[in-house]
């Protein structure tokens, strides 16, 4: 099992976008308990380490991931074919789903959540069918930064649900009494292009971290300062093949004493320390590592984008 996750993170991290345009219908997330005109939430499953929520799109009902590393919406072919191939347009993408094979895009006129409703949203279209085999799931597509940007996006491994309460231009919640706990605590981050940036800190040494709800592991550059790897406990090596069935080898461990403030720490993590010389192409900006699953076990966290900012939320004593 290890070794097919770490097969889908290398697969999905490496492979080549060519998009197309085209219009859509809606997307209804049946499931969504929605508590106003700006507020809902959503209940979500973990299938391994990944986010997933049910939705209904062109009369399909399905799974969707959720991916803060992509930047669209992103549709399986195999359950949306490429019958839109009208109106084709080239387009750049980026995001941890970055480069896979031959894919399509369309526009979607109108993203529905029940109450809520975003219009002209890009949907990239690609063969995603290698995510349902590993998985075992009926995936219709994965859900990005174009999407949740518009919205505080409240991530809650403790009741397996995620909040999306409407902002306005500048982050404020237009619904002033979302949550019924105590933010705690807060960090600044960085958006680069739709790339949540943290800086972090081990052992005196500062880093640049990638959030993404959709990395099942974290991971680790292997060109960091080696200062930040005596903190890093190796368990095991595997060898692992790629996208293209090249070999590559991963060390699996603990990583230890990341700091992201003065008062937000987290470890020891699951970690891969890995050769990522393409981080910049698929996140769109250099970075040392990612932060995924891992970081938001410990975290109870809400996302702004608008503000730029990371809230957190305890864990209920005795259940972290």
């Amino acid at each position: 099992m290890l070794k097919t996750k770490i097969i889908l993170i290398l697969f999905l991290s490496f492979i080549n976008k060519t998009v197309f345009a085209n219009e859509i219908n809606k997307l209804v997330f049946p499931k969504a308990e929605i508590l106003n005109k700006y507020t809902a939430r959503i209940p979500f499953k973990l299938i391994d380490h990944l986010i997933v929520v049910e939705a209904n799109l062109l009369n399909k009902k399905g799974n969707f991931i959720i991916d803060t590393g992509s930047q669209n919406l992103i549709l399986n072919k195999v359950h949306f074919p490429s019958q839109y191939e009208h109106n084709k347009k080239r387009v750049e993408t980026t995001g941890v789903l970055n480069s896979l094979d031959n894919p399509l895009q369309k526009k979607i006129s109108e993203f529905n959540l029940l109450h809520f409703s975003l219009k002209d949203k890009n949907s990239d279209i690609i063969d995603l069918s290698h995510i349902e085999k590993i998985k075992k799931m009926h995936l219709l597509g994965i859900i990005g930064y174009s999407i949740l940007k518009d919205y505080e996006i409240f991530i809650d491994l403790y009741l397996n649900q995620i909040t999306l309460t409407k902002v306005d231009k500048n982050g404020n919640k237009l619904d002033p009494k979302v949550y019924l706990e105590e933010i705690v605590d807060s960090i600044n981050f960085n958006l680069k292009k739709h790339t949540i940036v943290v800086n972090g800190v081990i052992n005196n040494q500062k880093l640049k971290l990638g959030l993404d709800t959709a990395a099942e592991f974290n991971q680790i550059n292997k060109s960091v300062n080696k200062k930040v790897l005596k903190h890093f406990v190796p368990k095991k090596r595997i060898n692992l093949a790629g996208a293209s069935n090249k070999q590559v080898e991963v060390l699996a461990g603990n990583l230890h004493r990341l700091k992201l403030s003065e008062t937000v720490y987290l470890g020891p993590m699951k970690t891969f320390l890995i050769n990522l010389p393409k981080m910049h192409e698929v996140f769109g900006v250099q970075l040392d590592g990612i932060l995924g699953y891992e970081f938001f076990k410990y975290k109870r966290t809400i996302i702004n984008y608008q503000k730029e900012k990371l809230y957190f939320i305890n864990y209920p004593l005795n259940n972290q």
